[in-house]
């Protein structure tokens, strides 16, 4: 098995963190909910405010929803919220081409006006954006609570960014793989094995 808990006891459930403009149904989303169902283990994937103060305060508020010690996971945006979750409560975490250094990313789209298709809100990026960001981003990370899933051909960040800040977690590039991960559901197993879990030959079955 590519990857397992820190600790003997498996996770008591599982907190899944969409990307930036991204939704709480998205396809991973989705999968993580129906593999978490198919355990019976807890999953809660919130639908998280455009603002990461607002969004990292509102996954926070959800942990106690999953008893002792959830498994923190993310993509994107999602993913450096999981990351500052996992420091702050000690906790493992999976990391789906994690944004790194996101104030610098966001830089970038200052004024710019943006609509979430899962909502239909529609925001601006301001400058309170890259201050909370930069607030947030953790002055270290501890690499061996995380299983990091990386796409080669990720078109919005650069793959070794990642290696570079999570050296040391047990990592899994996934050749031709893009931004949006659309592979999630292979690599399914060694997410939940992070947690201590085993997702069942059957369901790995269905989903092919």
């Amino acid at each position: 098995m590519l990857s397992a808990p820190r600790r003997g006891r498996p996770a008591s459930g599982v907190l899944y963190l969409h990307g930036f403009n991204s939704g709480a149904d998205s396809p991973k989303g989705v999968l993580m909910r129906r593999a978490c169902e198919a355990l019976g283990v807890p999953c809660i994937t919130p639908q998280l405010p455009h603002r990461p103060g607002a969004a990292l305060a509102l996954a926070e508020s959800r942990l106690a929803e999953l008893g002792e010690r959830p498994l923190v996971a993310g993509s994107s945006m999602g993913g450096f919220l999981a990351t500052c979750l996992a420091e702050r409560h000690d906790l493992d975490g999976v990391l789906i081409n994690p944004a790194v250094r996101p104030a610098d990313l966001v830089a970038e789209w200052v004024g710019e006006r943006f609509a979430n298709e899962h909502t239909g809100e529609r925001f601006t990026i301001g400058r309170q954006h890259l201050a909370e960001l930069a607030a947030l981003t953790p002055e270290a990370v501890t690499p061996e609570r995380y299983l990091l899933l990386l796409g080669s051909a990720d078109e919005v960040l650069d793959p070794a960014h990642a290696f570079t800040l999570y050296r040391g977690a047990r990592t899994l590039l996934h050749p031709g793989a893009d931004h949006a991960f659309t592979v999630l559901s292979r690599h399914l197993p060694a997410v939940l094995a992070h947690g201590g879990h085993a997702l069942p030959p059957e369901w790995q079955a269905s989903q092919h």
